[in-house]
């Protein structure tokens, strides 16, 4: 059965089965054994090398925090968390898109906190239907990724009316531009190993950013 097949009273979960175990093994299965030295290994010679294998998964372990507390709270949380304060401070962290590197440094304490947002991902996603999740929207720019690469995400972003500069994306869109991003940083942690003479561990499902034609492909 294909996602447009999914009745719409399914279970949201039926759309994305990689959370939270597939995503979290790829991660940690890659980045597992790596040195400090070869986890911040970064280079200027490629600009997806400006990014350290450390804060490519910093930024990772962040990201489903920073897009449903940060962005969706009003929608899909509407009663108080006993973690909001923990959340708070992972989306206004001190560091351009990733965890405090003060709090969060060493490969354990990232990979517990990738872990904590895959859980987020999985309670919202118990408590959605393939209905919902197509029917709850958040407005962007649309300079974002899903604005640019809109194509990716069949019905699940419309311009909005009379300003050709904000999009509006489904809550459904937002899950994919997040396992998008992971499969796309994933790439970027496998070139970021190839440039250490280091050879990849997992196999990276071919969906995602990175697969598009336009997409920097630039190899070591």
């Amino acid at each position: 059965m294909t996602d447009q097949n999914l009745p719409d009273d399914a279970p949201a979960t039926n759309l994305f089965p990689q959370y939270p175990y597939q995503v979290y093994e790829m991660l940690s299965a890659e980045v597992a054994g790596l040195t400090d030295a070869q986890l911040d290994f970064e280079t200027d010679q490629w600009e997806w090398g400006k990014w350290s294998i450390r804060r490519n998964l910093s930024h990772m372990s962040s990201g489903d925090v920073r897009w449903l507390w940060g962005r969706w709270r009003s929608q899909i949380f509407p009663g108080s968390r006993p973690d909001a304060e923990e959340l708070d401070s992972i989306v206004n962290s001190p560091h351009d898109r990733r965890l405090n590197e003060d709090l969060y440094w060493e490969p354990a304490a990232i990979l517990g906190k990738l872990w904590e947002g895959l859980e987020l991902c999985r309670s919202v996603l118990e408590g959605e239907t393939v209905a919902s999740l197509r029917s709850k929207e958040l407005e962007e720019e649309a300079t974002s990724l899903n604005g640019r690469y809109r194509h990716l995400f069949p019905g699940g972003v419309r311009e909005a009316p009379g300003d050709p500069s904000r999009i509006f994306i489904t809550l459904e869109t937002t899950f994919r531009h997040r396992y998008y991003e992971y499969t796309t940083h994933l790439y970027n942690i496998q070139r970021l190993k190839r440039a250490q003479g280091l050879t990849g561990r997992v196999y990276i499902p071919r969906v995602g950013y990175w697969t598009d034609e336009s997409w920097d492909r630039s190899e070591p």
